[in-house]
């Protein structure tokens, strides 16, 4: 059938539907109506429709099988055919049914002599409601724009369907394991306990009207949809402040092929002269992308296909003129949000007084949005698949990330043993609060640094929450990554003296703009523009910065400018040879001299140290050390590079242990290696926030730790129930003949001295 001929067809079809659904006739009698309008106007020996009812999918009307099955045949979701497309949404085209294995013969149906064979889901609200095939008695498959013609008559017949009251509610088709309590597992992000109602960062667009009145009208709509989408990308593109030629994220590129893609926006505009409307259209051409999405293994190709998702709902969002997402609309309640993904800066619009926790489709440990939430003490639970199959707005949520999981409307027996554990943890924080004033001295006198990480100007006043000893990391990255161009050197400044300020007389380290790998701006790219395939391993942190010097020389004259009359501490990220820290430094060093001839006010002195984050450079630390005051360990990035295991990744999660002996024997290495210069090493990240781990950095000499916020307490509270001696002896010989597991002999050994593991 030619393009023309389908697009024809299908307009027939929705014409004549129109006028069947209007009429006063009974639902049966329209349903019959409707397989024969469908089966003429694709000149189809057999249609069938199956609705879901009662959870099983019925037969409810057919031309050419025997009308004696009609209410006869029922099948569940998954059993043959018809079965396999509800429930995976997907559509078949088979050229020979009985070959498929998911074939099912129902001798009551005659369809024996049938080969052929092409089904669509009928999908409302994402959810299908029923299946709408087609039978041919020769073996061929259907073309293209037949299947495309079947969809769109799909979608019309979802809406009648629906309206007509012929399927199961939304309420009724969950089912009855999805009515009551569902336990959902994901991947903890961020650890805590949080009970809420679940909101939609993005709440779903109901189609209202499937069907177009006025053909003309639609396609204006949608090309004006167009232009707009279109300009916001262009304008997002254009707003970069720094690099050559305007440079952009990769992602960008990838929305700008798809905004300006003939071929999208040329099956969104068939899809309007079939009948849709302009928000139908859009949304057929969704699902066809959402059923291609789940055909594809290659990652970077499902990656692309999430882009035009993306793209999709960003266009179906301005041609009905719903743009905000659930923060502009305002949270009523305790919420536990749910996204497929989030960036930090529509996390921080979200009122914090309400938003109790996160829940992901997606999300990775590295994410940056993961790294806010920490700070705001937010849990955050990723990789929870099917939310939208499960999770209605309004449910109630119990979010446990400490133990990787949430659950959907829980009963009562639930809420209370959830309650009750929530009263204990608060408990836990209260009894940690009441160390704030506390110093951290071990068992046998030794006073250990805690200090908090931070990276916004909100963390600052956890600083005399927590109790901690200062900041020993200040991610300045934030800042870049919230912002939609370059922060201007005066916003800078002032977010740096910001920061000090309220820091008093504790100390700061500001860690120099990490940006790249995991975290993408919008606004500068890589000059070939050529996808990184290890991204962590790339074009990221210092190597940016020492490329771009003038983003190092801004952020240089800022620190030294906020810092006047102060002591500056700076360090600079994924440092792998001698001369990269000695080229930054000069950095700073030829922007201290500018401003002192400039007559310009300088701190009182400054401080330099390095991230040790990538193996190589502990084989020159005995090179650097002379010019070193201090070192700072990034046990998050230095644990993946020295395992060559993506901590993001599911399936290496077990290999990626901070308690293996060789990360411990090189962490004591570079300990060791230091000895008798005059260098702080600190650990940061979350190894030492994690009290097991803490305790085993302490028994290889490290003596200062920074950490999240939250962890400042709970750390406090382990130090001042350890023996120096004792664990250092301990870890001494379970590093010199590793045990099976060296974590497991650690948590006997605190078990033992009644020091709580967790």
């Amino acid at each position: 059938m030619p393009v023309t001929s389908a697009v024809s067809a299908a307009r027939t079809i929705l014409t004549r539907l129109h006028d069947v659904m209007a009429s006063r006739s009974h639902a049966q009698a329209k349903l019959n109506t409707v397989v024969e309008v469908i089966g003429e106007g694709l000149d189809s020996e057999v249609c069938s429709i199956y609705l879901l009812r009662e959870g099983m999918l019925e037969l409810f009307a057919t031309k050419g099988l025997a009308q004696e099955a009609v209410h006869v045949t029922r099948m569940g979701v998954g059993e043959g055919l018809v079965g396999t497309i509800a429930e995976n949404i997907e559509t078949l085209n088979l050229a020979e049914a009985t070959a498929h294995p998911d074939f099912s013969y129902r001798p009551e149906t005659g369809e024996e002599k049938y080969h052929s064979f092409a089904g669509v889901p009928i999908v409302r609200r994402e959810r299908a409601v029923g299946v709408l095939c087609v039978q041919h008695a020769e073996s061929r498959r259907y073309e293209e724009v037949e299947i495309e013609a079947l969809q769109t008559v799909a979608m019309v017949l979802s809406e009648l369907i629906s309206n007509a009251g012929l399927v199961d509610d939304e309420q009724t088709a969950l089912g009855p394991q999805q009515t009551g309590p569902v336990r959902l597992p994901g991947l903890t992000l961020v650890k805590g306990l949080a009970m809420g109602t679940a909101v939609y960062h993005q709440p779903r667009i109901t189609i209202e009207h499937v069907m177009a009145e006025d053909r003309d009208a639609e396609l204006q709509r949608v090309y004006l949809a167009f232009d707009k989408m279109r300009e916001q990308i262009d304008r997002m593109a254009s707003q970069a402040e720094f690099g050559v030629g305007g440079e952009h994220e990769e992602v960008l590129q990838t929305y700008k092929m798809f905004a300006y893609d003939e071929g999208w926006s040329r099956r969104i505009i068939e899809a309007i002269d079939s009948g849709l409307t302009a928000e139908a259209a859009i949304e057929r051409v969704q699902q066809r992308t959402r059923m291609r999405m789940r055909q594809i293994d290659d990652p970077l190709l499902a990656d692309r296909m999430h882009d035009l998702e993306d793209l999709s709902n960003r266009l179906l969002r301005i041609v009905s003129g719903q743009m905000g997402t659930a923060a502009s609309q305002g949270l009523r309640g305790d919420t536990i949000l749910i996204a497929r993904n989030l960036g930090p800066a529509e996390l921080l619009e979200y009122d914090k007084r309400r938003l109790k926790g996160v829940i992901l489709e997606e999300g990775s440990l590295t994410a940056h949005v993961v790294i806010v939430a920490r700070a705001m003490g937010i849990p955050v639970l990723g990789r929870v698949r099917s939310l939208r199959g499960v999770v209605r707005d309004g449910d109630l949520l119990l979010l446990d990330a400490d133990k990787g999981e949430a659950t959907v409307r829980p009963i009562d027996a639930m809420i209370e043993a959830f309650d009750a554990r929530f009263v204990k943890s608060k408990e836990r924080a209260a009894a940690y609060a009441a160390l704030r004033d506390v110093e951290p001295f071990t068992r046998d006198g030794t006073r250990i640094t805690v200090m908090m990480n931070a990276g916004l100007r909100d963390d600052m006043p956890n600083l005399a929450l927590a109790g901690a000893d200062g900041v020993g990391l200040f991610r300045t990255e934030f800042q870049f990554l919230v912002s939609a161009t370059l922060p201007a050197r005066e916003r800078q400044t002032r977010l740096y003296r910001d920061v000090l300020e309220a820091a008093g007389d504790k100390p700061v380290v500001f860690r120099t703009v990490d940006i790249g790998g995991d975290k993408v701006l919008p606004y500068l790219r890589h000059n070939d523009g050529e996808h990184e395939e290890n991204p962590a391993m790339g074009w990221r942190a210092l190597r940016v910065a020492l490329e771009r010097e003038g983003l190092l020389k801004v952020q240089a004259r800022s620190l030294l400018e906020a810092a006047a009359g102060r002591t500056l501490n700076v360090m600079f990220p994924m440092v792998s040879e001698p001369w990269e820290f000695d080229a930054a430094r000069e950095v700073f060093e030829n922007q201290r001299k500018y401003l002192k001839a400039q007559k310009k006010l300088l701190p009182e002195a400054v401080r330099y140290g390095a991230m040790l984050e990538v193996p190589a450079l502990a084989e020159q630390l005995d090179v650097l050390a002379p010019r070193l005051s201090f070192l700072s360990i990034g046990t998050n990035d230095l644990t993946q590079f020295l395992f060559a295991a993506d901590r993001a990744n599911p399936k290496l999660a077990e290999r990626y242990d901070w308690l293996s002996p060789s990360i411990m024997r090189f962490l004591k290495r570079v300990q060791l290696s230091l000895a008798g210069h005059p260098i702080d090493i600190t650990v940061c990240g979350e190894m030492g926030g994690r009290r097991l781990e803490a305790l085993a950095l302490l028994g290889i000499g490290i003596r200062r730790l920074s950490i999240t916020p939250a962890g400042v307490g709970p750390i406090k509270e382990l130090v001042r129930k350890v023996d120096l001696p004792e664990i250092t002896e301990a870890m001494n010989q379970w590093l010199s003949h590793p045990p099976a597991s060296l974590r497991d002999a650690l948590a006997q050994w605190a078990a033992e001295r009644e020091i709580e593991a967790d």
